[in-house]
């Protein structure tokens, strides 16, 4: 069997690639959701890594959920309720936690077709441009089942209430240009060019502090639920620390140098 994800890694930048074409890189797979939650595990134990770049092999992004499977009652759709709970629980709902624990950036560049748990994959990535070939669908509806992977979470703050409300009913997919209006993804862009285009953004990314990307990362996810005090507290606490990095020195020295900086990470 082919390794369920492919781990390239470019200097600062680490690039995972869903690696199961034929079947169109579902993630419902035991192996597929290991992968993916080892691949951050070795992301935030890896301070030289400062932005990851999530894509798949072939024509689609994810397919989300394998539909076969679904159909034989195999694998994670397999056993009693009680057992589909548990499944869920400790299967495919290890990918949205681990991807929201991610410490550094990430982009998701949606080559081809989201659809389902795959639509919510790309959601679960800070950022997403995609293809002209890509489109985007939270179809659970489509095959009587419900967003069981974080969707009715994820959606509503990437796109708002009432809109994400009409493609979780309808079940109805959009493409890139209409998730380009609705906010969903950063920018379209050719299919021969998504890689270029991510990995351009990448590298803008990349080119700040290590540290202060880190935790500006968990600021932004922190502010999703705590209290203005409580974040301002916690900011407090943060920038304490940023202010003591040899980077936070190299910042303003270059920018009173007038100069490109370096940094480091320390």
């Amino acid at each position: 069997m082919s390794q369920p994800l492919l781990v390239d890694r470019v200097g600062d930048v680490v690039t995972w690639t869903l690696n199961n074409p034929d079947a169109r890189n579902p993630i419902s797979e035991p192996e597929a959701i290991a992968a993916l939650e080892d691949a951050v595990t070795q992301v935030n134990r890896d301070h030289s890594v400062r932005v990851a770049i999530l894509t798949g092999a072939g024509p689609a992004f994810s397919s989300g959920g394998n539909i076969k499977h679904m159909r034989d009652r195999q694998g994670m759709f397999a056993g009693s309720p009680s057992q589909l709970h548990h499944g869920y629980r400790h299967g495919i709902q290890r990918i949205p936690r681990a991807l929201y624990h991610c410490e550094v950036p990430t982009i998701a560049a949606v080559n081809g077709p989201a659809v389902g748990a795959g639509c919510d994959l790309a959601l679960m990535c800070d950022l997403r441009i995609a293809s002209t070939k890509a489109f985007f669908a939270e179809s659970f509806v489509k095959v009587g089942i419900i967003p069981g992977d974080g969707g009715a979470w994820l959606l509503p703050k990437a796109i708002g209430l009432a809109r994400a409300t009409q493609m979780a009913f309808t079940g109805d997919p959009i493409d890139a240009r209409t998730a380009l209006d609705w906010g969903m993804v950063s920018a379209v862009t050719d299919p021969e060019e998504l890689l270029d285009t991510t990995y351009h953004l990448a590298g803008r990314i990349a080119a700040n502090p290590p540290h202060a990307l880190r935790m500006t990362k968990r600021l932004l996810r922190e502010g999703q639920h705590q209290s203005l005090d409580s974040l301002l507290e916690l900011s407090a606490a943060m920038q304490a620390i940023v202010h003591h990095t040899e980077d936070h020195a190299e910042a303003v020295s270059a920018l009173l140098d007038r100069r490109d900086p370096h940094f480091t990470g320390r």
